[in-house]
């Protein structure tokens, strides 16, 4: 991640001259205050001076359907546009992600990565979308065993294992309904998108720009849908596609299972740094045995779960692709484990709540898959691949959850303004046909795909000029490219 926007000399292949957005129109003049700023928690760092961030709450209903009944607080933050008041463009509400992601201290983390013009123009907005950080946390509870350590075996094999991988979601269904009560259906992405609206017209604005990342993008298409003529610039980056959560779950494992075959055939062309084999399938089979080894035994409450967890987190961003050779070195040559555990406990207050808001939305938001069907994805995917990472198949705990939603979250409007949507183009996560299957729900947007790129999260992110110099422009001049642009990445890491 990069502080500002760095010339390179990477391709930035723009077809033809660019079209122009209107400016961002004044702001409205401002309500009766409804949000007041002031000091904002630990959580929240200080950016750089003279620039600051300060926070507040906004007040909330839990269901629209009952505007005086209970209420929420969302926890809001901000740091204000850094030039003068003729650059301004506005508020730049910023997701970083999840389901579950808190984005209170993103206004300040992801706002010093930003482009300076970006900076300069925009007062950056962070907030904790309900049920996430200190918005009216989630608890699940104990998640039906979630946080066991050693956690069951993520991939079961055999009709036992079958039977008990199907009692844990249904344990992990209960567990949330007990303990979030009549809070279950409306801890969603719909119920989220107005809160932001509720939020913007707190600020006084009449339209808002918005930047959200991998989940946040699928906020933000939320938002689009109930306020297209309330967008203003709209950026969205490792683009979550429209179908319903459990599909995505399934394009994601299956887009692991490639990108881990791209990382045994990496880490096998380093061999004298990482000794694991000089060819793939001699990685293969070292990364298996160390995953059969922890899952006969356990060093210290580390088992199979917590291997895959590393595992999923890891083959995200390839950055981490040297940490994870070098933990399964050290695992074979004197049994610890210590490189590949996580440096926040899987058990810990945050951890539980992201675990538990996750699952909420993602089982708001639309459609469940039946219990059969999940054990039949399940052996499919199996047959795919005998030992698949399954651990971003939260959606497959709705099988057995409380609350069915009437239909499924609606996403992206031909009514919006042009959209710029931002995609690596292999991107394990969040695999690049959701950001082609978003753009045609969003007429005149326009998709910058940064090829030969590995990694999650891309605009501010991967250093890359070509994508931040066009998100750059399209934020601050309103400029939308009149075709897609394609941007030449950096490949596979150097370790």
């Amino acid at each position: 991640m990069i502080p500002a926007v760095r010339r390179t000399g990477l391709l930035c292949a723009l077809t033809a001259t660019a079209a122009l957005l209107p400016a961002a129109p004044a702001p409205a003049a401002p309500p009766p205050p409804a949000l007041r700023f002031g000091a904002c928690p630990d959580s929240v760092p200080t950016p750089p001076a003279p620039e600051r961030v300060e926070c507040g709450r906004l007040r909330v209903p839990l269901d629209r359907s009952h505007p005086h009944g209970k209420q929420l607080d969302i926890a809001v933050s901000r740091v204000r546009a850094s030039g003068p008041a003729s650059e301004r463009q506005g508020v730049l509400l910023v997701n970083p992600g999840g389901p579950g992601g808190s984005g209170l201290p993103y206004a300040v983390t992801k706002r010093t990565k930003l482009p300076e013009p970006v900076r300069r123009s925009y007062d950056v907005i962070g907030f904790d979308p309900r049920g996430t950080g200190a918005s009216a946390p989630a608890d699940c509870g104990p998640m039906g065993g979630l946080f066991d350590s050693p956690g069951q075996d993520p991939v079961p094999a055999g009709r036992t294992a079958e039977r008990t991988y199907l009692d844990g979601l249904r344990r992990t269904a209960d567990d949330c309904a007990r303990h979030l009560k009549d809070a279950l259906p409306h801890l969603s992405t719909t119920e989220t998108a107005r809160d932001m609206d509720a939020l913007r017209e707190a600020l006084g604005e009449r339209r808002i720009g918005y930047l959200g990342v991998s989940y946040g993008s699928y906020l933000g298409a939320a938002y689009a849908a109930q306020f297209p003529q309330r967008v203003g610039r709209m950026v969205l980056d490792s683009v979550v596609g429209p179908e319903a959560w459990y599909d995505f779950d399934l394009l994601q494992s299956r887009a692991l299972i490639r990108q881990r075959a791209v990382f045994f055939a990496w880490a096998a062309q380093h061999p004298e740094r990482f000794g694991l084999g000089a060819d793939a399938a001699e990685v293969r089979a070292a990364y298996q045995k160390v995953r059969d080894g922890l899952a006969e035994r356990p060093v210290d409450g580390f088992g199979a779960a917590e291997f895959d967890r590393a595992v999923y987190r890891a083959l995200g961003r390839t950055e981490r692709w040297a940490g994870l050779a070098d933990g399964l070195r050290t695992y074979l040559r004197d049994g610890t484990t210590g490189p590949l555990r996580p440096a926040e406990p899987f058990d810990g207050p945050a951890s539980r709540t992201y675990e538990a808001a996750n699952r909420t939305v993602k089982c708001a938001d639309g459609p469940a898959p039946s219990p059969a069907r999940v054990l039949a994805d399940i052996r499919r995917m199996r047959r795919l691949d005998p030992q698949p990472v399954l651990t971003g198949m939260e959606a497959s705990v709705c099988a057995y959850w409380h609350h069915r939603p009437a239909h499924g979250t609606p996403l992206g409007s031909p009514e919006a303004p042009p959209v710029l949507l931002i995609a690596s183009e292999h991107d394990p996560v969040t695999p690049i046909e959701g950001a082609r299957a978003l753009q045609r729900r969003l007429p005149g947007s326009r998709l910058v795909t940064l090829h030969d790129d590995y990694s999650h999260g891309v605009f501010a992110s991967r250093g890359n000029g070509c994508v931040d110099e066009t998100a750059a422009a399209y934020l601050t001049d309103g400029t939308v490219p009149r075709t897609d642009v394609h941007c030449t990445g950096p490949g596979l890491p150097t370790p």
